[in-house]
């Protein structure tokens, strides 16, 4: 039997978006057989500031019995998954503190050999995603750590919420991330210049992919659609015994 791998996700969130994400990575991970650690981040914000935000005091107050990481945490994980918002292309204060702390346990070697990624979220589509990571990475680098990330292996990653037009219903672009996670929606996209939008979908036929999948779009009632079958790729990831 093979040793179950201990997975540390240290985040920092102030209105709980990194948070949801943290849990979710928790979940997962718990799911496919880990030990697993979901740990804060200490807050170093004074109290005015925290309270002169409605959502921030709301998320501090419900996150209260979330344990704060420490070093020893690191030391016993095979794996650390960062996570924090995006401070002007930047990781978080207090994200960077608890990084800094580890000093002592870097100059031991201790966080070497780890496995390490990290995950980002910012306000704007364009709020400093990339550089964020960057700069989380600059630290994992200097550990001598492992750093995997996951690319775009996930068919997740290429549905674009801007294949909804401006002004619309936001839930559309939720609905159909919830299609790709669930594998019904292999790819998204809208030509450029153009108001139509192309997606490649997941179903037994057309019947079940207007009646199960394309039906629950918000959008669908003012929607006209043209279905082509394709045979799907014998290597594709996502094929799960129904044809698209």
């Amino acid at each position: 039997m093979s040793t179950p791998v201990k997975l540390a996700i240290v985040y920092c969130s102030s209105t709980g978006t990194i948070a949801e994400i943290a849990k979710e990575l928790h979940d997962a991970a718990a799911k496919a057989g880990a030990q697993v650690r979901l740990l804060k981040a200490a807050e170093l914000a004074p109290a005015g500031a925290i309270e002169s935000s409605p959502a921030w005091a709301a998320h501090h107050a419900a996150t209260w019995d979330v344990p704060e990481a420490s070093a020893e945490d690191i030391e016993w994980a095979d794996a650390v998954i960062f996570g924090s918002p995006s401070r002007f292309g930047n990781v978080a204060a207090q994200l960077k503190q608890f990084i800094d702390g580890l000093g002592g346990l870097w100059a031991q070697g201790r966080p070497a050999g780890k496995v390490y990624g990290g995950f980002v979220s910012s306000a704007t589509a364009h709020g400093g995603q990339e550089s964020t990571l960057l700069a989380l990475y600059n630290s994992v680098h200097h550990f001598g750590g492992i750093l995997v990330t996951p690319g775009f292996t996930d068919p997740a990653k290429f549905v674009l919420t801007t294949t909804v037009p401006a002004g619309t219903d936001p839930a559309e672009a939720v609905r159909a991330a919830e299609l790709a996670r669930a594998g019904h929606l292999g790819r998204l996209w809208r030509p450029v210049g153009e108001l139509r939008s192309i997606g490649l979908w997941r179903a037994v036929d057309e019947a079940e992919l207007r009646a199960e999948l394309l039906s629950t779009l918000p959008l669908w009632p003012w929607t006209a659609a043209a279905v082509t079958a394709v045979h799907p790729h014998p290597d594709d990831p996502g094929r799960s015994g129904g044809a698209p």
